[in-house]
């Protein structure tokens, strides 16, 4: 299991269409994903899961990974967060 905490640096913040890129994102991996915002879990995996975060510019989300492609999946996210959700 390797956690990372991961900044929103877009100005919308995560709103439904980065809400799927981090899903899809995150669904590619075999690995449990998860975020966790003050006292919220949810599965990265699960656009409405990651919606109910409300997460807006600036906000600091805990990624954790946990499974066999944990780092591959970690760097992944990692990328479209700096990325600013853009493909």
């Amino acid at each position: 299991m390797i956690s990372k905490e991961l900044e929103v640096l877009n100005r919308a913040g995560i709103h439904a269409r980065p809400a799927s890129e981090i899903a899809k994102t995150a669904s590619s991996f075999k690995c449990d994903i998860f975020f966790e915002k003050e006292n919220m879990k949810v599965n990265a995996k699960s656009i409405m899961g990651v919606i109910t975060l409300g997460a807006t510019y600036k906000t600091k989300l805990l990624c954790i990974c946990s499974g066999e492609d944990e780092n591959e999946a970690m760097a992944a996210l990692q990328a479209l967060f700096e990325r600013r959700f853009e493909s």
